[in-house]
């Protein structure tokens, strides 16, 4: 019996492995947490029953005890604490990091030092502190499984090329698909007056808000260049981007002898999500497939780079090195949110973000600690500039 905590279980990728936990006979949930969504949260303990909750901070704490009056053995805590208690829980064997945002590097590293395998959606945790994370890792001797999709894809072609001796084949270059989201194809004056709502509509995958809004700046594929980096060692100038609209290729890897391997695919985050939960093995998922006597051609395209100034930010990030790249995803969940409470335009995203990296000071060599504190710094340096 494989047993799991999912931190950030009321999320689009939180329900979702709950989604795989129902189809299988074999996984025991031992934790949940959530931020404030505590009504689905009772739902699944109800369902679940977990031995332990954490919840966002002491009131809903409070509120989900009293929910639960019924049920016994289930501990409840709360706040950065709880994350850290939910991802370090004695019984789990893998930690699926599903919360968005830079508050799941600390529990990300809790889990890995009490030696928790980590099903990794939180892209964050890399991009800010994979230079701690990765070595970490490998030192606890714990396996950092990727569960976006694109990475997921390059981790399978990597798993199926192997030479004879167990050890990956040499890569040459990776690449990272990008539906172009809601907005492939305008010009930034058209883009001048897009709503939220606009801005929320994907062609393809359903998202959390968050990582919907990082799909149409394409700051979300500059996000993945960053953990793909760390991911798997690979040089920034030997990764790039190709737009596939359809997203039915989910990512290529080109091997040194000049091959390409992609993972194709419907757009279903469960496929990720179940090949990280039970790696190296392949099971059943229910689910529609590929036709390919339906298809008439797989579109491949180039990025606007000018138009969609994410992918540029995430590069330049790479280049400068330090705490840049913590920066530049602290920079954008702000201007982000800023959107998303309509309190900015779509386009003044990517000024919030240049301006943080021209004007927040980079330091080399980050601790846990510089990353946390930049950060703050990040969003202090926006405010008095844009007072949002």
């Amino acid at each position: 019996m494989k047993k799991i905590s999912i931190i950030g279980s009321t999320g689009s990728i939180g329900t979702q492995t709950l989604d795989i936990v129902r189809a299988n006979k074999n996984i025991e949930v031992v934790a949940l947490s959530c931020g404030r969504n505590i009504e689905l949260l009772e739902k699944q303990v109800r369902e679940f029953r977990p031995g332990l909750i954490s919840v966002g901070d002491e009131k809903l704490a409070a509120d989900i005890r009293d929910r639960l009056r019924d049920i016994s053995g289930v501990r409840i805590v709360y706040g950065l604490e709880g994350l850290i208690e939910a991802a370090t829980v004695p019984e789990a064997d893998i930690v699926v990091t599903a919360i968005v945002g830079m508050i799941g590097v600390e529990p990300t590293i809790a889990a890995i030092n009490a030696g928790k395998d980590i099903a990794l959606a939180n892209k964050e945790t890399l991009v800010t502190a994979g230079h701690i994370i990765m070595p970490l890792a490998k030192e606890k001797g714990v396996s950092i499984l990727p569960v976006d999709s694109e990475h997921s894809a390059i981790f399978q072609c990597i798993s199926q090329s192997k030479k004879a001796d167990g050890t990956p084949n040499e890569i040459a270059r990776l690449l990272i698909t990008a539906s172009g989201g809601p907005f492939r194809g305008r010009t930034r004056d058209e883009l001048l007056n897009v709503t939220v709502e606009d801005a929320l509509k994907h062609p393809n995958w359903s998202m959390g808000s968050k990582i919907t809004i990082d799909s149409a700046t394409l700051v979300n594929k500059g996000l993945e260049v960053i953990e793909a980096r760390h991911l798997f060692n690979v040089k920034p100038e030997n990764i790039e981007v190709v737009v596939q609209p359809q997203s039915i290729i989910h990512s290529m890897v080109e091997f040194v002898d000049g091959a390409v391997m992609a993972q194709l695919g419907t757009p279903d985050m469960k496929l990720p999500i179940q090949y990280a939960l039970y790696f190296p093995d392949r099971r059943y998922l229910a689910g529609d497939r590929l036709d390919f006597t339906k298809m008439k051609q797989i579109v491949i395209d180039t990025v606007d780079r000018e138009t969609f100034r994410g992918l540029d930010f995430a590069y330049r990030s790479l280049n400068e090195g330090g705490v840049m790249s913590t920066i530049f995803n602290a920079a954008n969940e702000y201007a982000v949110a800023a959107f998303l409470g309509r309190k900015i335009a779509f386009l003044t995203i990517y000024d919030i973000i240049e301006f943080a990296m021209d004007n927040v000071k980079n330091i080399s060599d980050p601790t846990v600690k510089d990353i946390l504190a930049k950060q703050k710094e990040t969003e202090e340096v926006i405010r008095g500039r844009f007072g949002v």
